[in-house]
Order: C-alpha cells, then sequence, then structure tokens
C-alpha cells in the first residue's frame, strides 16, 4: 500500500486515557448531582467536552469542562499510559521515512503533557488538536489541517482512531482510515464505519506500507 503519512488520534489510539477520561466524567457530575449509567458515560468518550457538556446542561457547560479539565490533569500521570507496540511502530514509521501527525480533540497543552509522559513527543511532524481549529471531527478541517502543515497527499494518507469520529473525519477528507480493534467501544461497533483498515495490533501498520 502506497502510504506517505500517518495521522493518528491520541487518547483510546496512541495512549490509554480511557480510565482517566471515566473518572473524570464520574467526578465531574458527581459534583454538578448528575448521574449517567457507566455505557452513557462511555458514549461521551470522543466528542470534544463542549459538546458534550452543552447538550447535558447549556448554562453550567464552561463549569463542568472546569471541574474535568482540573480533575483531569490532577490525575493525569497517575493513569496515562502507552498502548502496546505503540512507540516501537512508530520509529520504525520514522525510519521508514513516513510523516506522521496527531489530529486530536484535546487541548493542544494537555495532548502534548501525554506524549511526553509516554515517550512519543518527539516522533510527530505536526499536532492538530481542538485549539487549533474550528471544526472538530468528524468533521474533515482537522485532518486536512494536518496534511496542510506537512504538504501530504490525500492520496497517500491514512487516518488511524479509535471511535467513529476519527473515521468519519478521515472519509470526510478523502483519505483511508484505519481502526482500532483495542477501541474502548469495541471492534464490531467501529466496523460499522467502514474503516479502510482494522488494526489488532499496532504493529499491523507496518504490513499495511510494506515493511
Amino acid at each position: 500500500m502506497n502510504i506517505h503519512t500517518i495521522l493518528f488520534d491520541l487518547d483510546g489510539t496512541l495512549i490509554d486515557t480511557n480510565k482517566l477520561i471515566t473518572e473524570s466524567f464520574y467526578h465531574t457530575f458527581s459534583q454538578f448531582g448528575l448521574e449517567f449509567t457507566h455505557d452513557e458515560i462511555l458514549a461521551f468518550n470522543g466528542p470534544p467536552l463542549k459538546e458534550t457538556f452543552e447538550k447535558i446542561d447549556l448554562d453550567k457547560a464552561e463549569a463542568m469542562i472546569t471541574t474535568y479539565r482540573d480533575h483531569n490533569l490532577e490525575h493525569h500521570d497517575a493513569y496515562v499510559k502507552i498502548f502496546p507496540n505503540v512507540k516501537e511502530t512508530l520509529k520504525k514509521l520514522k525510519m521508514h521515512g513516513i510523516q506522521i501527525g496527531i489530529v486530536t480533540t484535546k487541548m493542544r497543552g494537555t495532548a502534548i503533557r501525554g506524549m511526553k509522559l509516554t515517550g512519543i513527543y518527539d516522533y510527530f511532524d505536526t499536532i492538530i488538536a481542538i485549539d487549533d481549529i474550528t471544526n472538530p471531527k468528524p468533521h474533515p478541517e482537522p485532518v486536512l489541517s494536518a496534511m496542510k502543515n506537512i504538504q501530504a497527499d490525500p492520496e497517500t494518507t491514512l487516518m488511524v482512531g479509535d471511535n467513529h469520529h476519527d473515521i468519519e473525519a478521515g472519509q470526510n477528507a478523502g483519505v483511508k482510515t484505519a481502526g482500532v480493534a483495542w477501541s474502548l467501544k469495541g471492534e464490531e461497533f467501529l466496523r460499522r464505519y467502514h474503516p479502510t483498515y482494522m488494526l489488532h495490533d499496532m504493529k499491523d501498520l507496518l504490513e499495511i506500507i510494506g515493511v
């Protein structure tokens, strides 16, 4: 497969922040006297916080975002870890001249913190975070912005993610897509969005690009 650029979502794809995210939602809702089921909370994992909290309570959305972010940052380093074979794969991709970027719905500062904590920050050629764009995934803008930054061609670009927003953003930007089977929402859920590939291990990328 002729792939020269790979764009990655961050949370749930490269780094495991699932427990941190879930705990931050539980904490926030408890502070505001709200209760949601575990499945409902899983559904909040992926979209921008603003979108999630505004749907719940428009008036309190900003306060909820602040509560969530404070908790998330305070407990960040205790929870965040890298998924298996991520670092080794990124290293090999770079050795073979593949451009790699991050396209995330996180704030830039928090994204970089997670990347530095897990030792992957230096591998990336570009980072597009929520504060860099107007329209978050599934809108194509973040993917297109990342490609523009590194002069990537849609024909030879792959977008990798753990959520339907990632797959749809890639499709909307006209690039190939890959879901990750370790997604919290499950492989079957992601398959409904028809990604070009499904990764069962990050090393599967090396096979896709033929190294």
